[in-house]
């Protein structure tokens, strides 16, 4: 019987994004487990929902590092000391410099169809409020694989959601997270079976499971 895929979570807020994936592991519709979750505030409520889960919680403080880099190690540290072989940001607000062994083991999701309506400073109702205003007729959500720049990296897959005129950010805001609830377990469930390949910079879904010889992974163009 194979291993259950081992999640890390990184996040900065309530972590309604990571309850909606513990939610899907209890009721059987994702084979996972959460082994760390790291929260870069200490009074997040995201630590709550960790704990009473038994899950391993801690904080790491961007206030307590000279720079982003001796910040992102100390996180590093943390997230290899519980083995995760997929971290997810879960409302994660803070800049993160990848080491090269977690390179296309990053996942992030964001609420908007990148790369309109994204970078830094866009987060959260930020983005809804931009988008009601510019007048787009469709926004979405984005889940892509993370790497040293805001709202980069190989998109995995985008759900679209329509722009009524008459819209409020708050409106719109549930319809996007109601999308999003579907899209980043879509592609947890992808990484797992190694059906994510990453080819010129674009991520490329296989249509059928790859065997790779650790528990799973992404296909980048060197492995074929």
């Amino acid at each position: 019987m194979p291993e259950k895929l081992r999640l890390g979570v990184l996040l900065s807020g309530s972590g309604t994004t990571m309850q909606n994936i513990l939610d899907l592991i209890s009721s059987g519709r994702i084979d996972a487990e959460v082994s760390v979750v790291v929260s870069s505030r200490e009074d997040a409520y995201g630590l709550c929902r960790a704990r009473q889960a038994d899950i391993p919680a801690f904080t790491v403080s961007r206030k307590q590092y000279r720079d982003v880099e001796e910040h992102s190690r100390a996180i590093t540290g943390v997230l290899d000391r519980h083995r995760p072989d997929l971290v997810l940001f879960a409302g994660y607000m803070l800049l993160y410099r990848v080491p090269l062994h977690l390179e296309g083991r990053i996942m992030n999701i964001h609420p908007a169809l990148i790369p309109a309506f994204s970078g830094k400073g866009m987060y959260g109702h930020f983005v809804h409020e931009a988008v009601v205003a510019s007048g787009v007729r469709v926004t979405g959500c984005t889940v892509h694989f993370v790497d040293n720049k805001y709202d980069n990296g190989p998109i995995i897959l985008q759900r679209v959601v329509p722009v009524e005129f008459s819209d409020t950010a708050e409106a719109l805001a549930e319809r996007v997270q109601a999308e999003e609830r579907v899209a980043y377990p879509e592609a947890i469930r992808l990484f797992a079976e190694g059906r994510l390949a990453v080819r010129m910079g674009k991520v490329e879904v296989l249509p059928g499971a790859w065997h790779p010889t650790s528990l799973c992974g992404v296909r980048t163009a060197q492995h074929g």
